[in-house]
This record gives C-alpha cells, structure tokens and sequence, in this order.
C-alpha cells in the first residue's frame, strides 16, 4: 500500500494527494497518515510546496466528507426508525427509541463531535454518516470538517517536510496511534456489545 501511495503522489503531484485523500474516506486501508507525511517530504525533493499539499488534501478530505454526509442524510434518522420498528428489527430486540436518543445526543455534543473526530482515526471519516443522519446542516457541518481536517492536515505534513527523507518515521508512529486507537474502538464496541445483550436479551 505504501509503495502505492509514493507512486501515485511521484506520479501526479498534488492531484495524486487529492485523489488519495478522497479515497481514503472510504476505504481506510489507504492511510492519511503516509499520504501527508510522504506529501510533506515531497515539498523538499521537488517543486511541491507544504500549503499545496495542505490545500489539496483538505479540499479532497472535505469532498469524501461531504458525500459521506450526504449518504448520512439519505439513510436519515426516519428510515432507521422504521428498520428499528420492523420484525427483524424486533427480533434484535432494537427500539425506535435508541434512534431518538442518538439523535438528541448528536444534536447536543455534534458540533464538537464533528471537529474533534477529524484528530482520531478510522472514526474521522465515520463521524460524516451522523452528522448527515442528524441533519446538521450543511454549512456548519463543512466549516467544522475543514477546520478540523486543514490542522490535521496541516501537523502531518509539516512534520513530513521537517523530516525529510526520514518521513516514514513520522508514518511508523502515527500507525501506532492509529492501532492503538482501533484497538480501543474494538473495546468500547465489545463492552457495548456485552451491555446491549445483558440488559436487552438476558434481562427479559
């Protein structure tokens, strides 16, 4: 994958990170992290500049954002009521009122949750569906996501640039971040899991 990456930003600059970035909001295989830093490193080997590839990827972050916000809003909070109230959706032992309380939960804390997600892998790209289920309107929703991608952006390939040929560094330690952080993500979902089938299965 990393031999990709490099290949694809040699080859096409900053329309390489661009397109890279916009990809890597959906399939998340394909990380950020060697994409900025390696970007950054480029700007001191040839005629890329940092704010160049700042620029490109946060225009390309903020794109896949948006069509992941607009796949949120079709898959609104109204159909998922619906699913939720259906036979399979009992059978699971799910009620129209978890999708309620979400929603009054996004409602409340999504304006923090949208800016700070874009610090925390995997999740970054994910936090787009709700807001797009919650009905956060669009213009808050971009000015948050570009805010919170053009930093994260930012930190990585300007710390790509300081490090030069030594960028992949830069990348090994952001891929312990981003392990540890699924590793905590598969946590929480496992006690969620547990405390879901307590109080809705065995409880009854």
């Amino acid at each position: 994958m990393e031999d990709f990456i490099i290949d694809i930003i040699n080859r096409f600059g900053y329309l390489g990170v661009f397109l890279l970035i916009i990809i890597e909001n959906f399939f998340p295989p394909i990380p950020s992290e060697i994409i900025l830093t390696f970007g950054g490193f480029m700007t001191t080997c040839s005629r890329m500049t940092v704010w160049g590839v700042i620029i490109s990827a946060t225009i390309g972050s903020s794109l896949g954002a948006v069509v992941l916000y607009i796949l949120g809003r079709i898959l609104n909070g109204d159909r998922l009521e619906l699913l939720f109230d259906s036979k399979f959706g009992k059978m699971l032992h799910l009620k129209v009122e978890d999708v309620r309380t979400a929603g009054k939960w996004f409602n409340k804390h999504g304006y923090q949750a949208v800016f700070l997600c874009r610090f925390v892998p995997i999740v970054r790209s994910l936090i787009s569906i709700p807001a797009g289920m919650a009905k956060m309107r669009l213009d808050t929703f971009l000015l948050l996501t570009i805010l919170g991608t053009f930093i994260w952006n930012a930190v990585l390939v300007y710390l790509g640039s300081l490090a030069g040929e030594a960028w992949g560094i830069i990348a090994s330690y952001m891929d312990y971040y981003t392990m540890i952080t699924a590793a905590v993500l598969v946590i929480l979902v496992l006690v969620f899991a547990v405390y879901f089938i307590k109080k809705r299965f065995i409880g009854h």
